[in-house]
C-alpha cells in the first residue's frame, strides 16, 4: 500500500519570493528615466490605437520616441563612465 500525501509549498520563502536588495533597488533607480520615457510612448501609442493618428499624435509620439532615445544614451553614457572610471 503506498502512502497519500498532499503536495505542499514549502513554507519557507524561496530565491523569489523576497524583496529587492538594495543593488537591485539602485539599478531600478538609474534605469527610471528610461522606464519612464518608454511609459510615456507606450501612452502615446496607445492613444491612437482606436482612432486614426492626427498631426498632434503623430508629434506626441516622434517626441516620446526621442525621449527613449535620448534616455537610453545617457544611461549607456553613465556605464561607459563607470566602466573607463569617468575618464572618457
Amino acid at each position: 500500500m503506498s502512502n497519500i500525501a498532499a503536495l505542499q509549498a514549502p513554507v519557507t520563502a524561496d530565491e523569489f519570493d523576497r524583496e529587492p536588495t538594495a543593488a537591485e533597488l539602485d539599478a531600478i533607480e538609474t534605469e527610471m528615466p528610461v522606464i519612464l520615457a518608454r511609459v510615456e510612448l507606450l501612452d502615446a501609442q496607445i492613444v491612437t490605437l482606436d482612432r486614426t493618428p492626427t498631426e498632434l499624435d503623430e508629434r506626441r509620439i516622434r517626441r516620446a520616441r526621442r525621449r527613449v532615445l535620448a534616455a537610453r544614451r545617457e544611461l549607456a553614457n553613465q556605464a561607459a563612465a563607470a566602466v573607463t572610471g569617468g575618464a572618457a
